[in-house]
């Protein structure tokens, strides 16, 4: 089962404890912890279903491609870390 972690600036908003999840992608791993946490979801995605501009997703350390669809697979000990992305100038 993929392992999955929310950076602390996420959880001052919203509690989102690590946890493992039994998920073949991004998005589906998302579900499992949306149907658990449903105020989660406007912080993480848009409107449309997509990963929010000030968020970053890494698979094992490298960033997720699938933004817009979130179809990045995952496997059994995959490590799926949630952050707010570094902005500024």
């Amino acid at each position: 089962m993929a392992h999955l972690f929310f950076a602390a600036s996420i959880q001052r908003h919203i509690e989102t404890p690590e946890r493992e999840v039994d998920a073949h992608s991004v998005g589906e791993a998302f579900d499992t912890v949306f149907g658990e946490q449903p105020r989660l979801r406007g912080y993480i995605l848009d409107d449309q279903g997509a990963l929010r501009k000030h968020l970053s997703v890494f698979i094992d350390g490298q960033p997720i491609r699938d933004r817009q669809h979130l179809s990045d697979v995952l496997g059994d000990a995959s490590r799926v870390y949630v952050v707010q992305a570094l902005t500024g100038g």
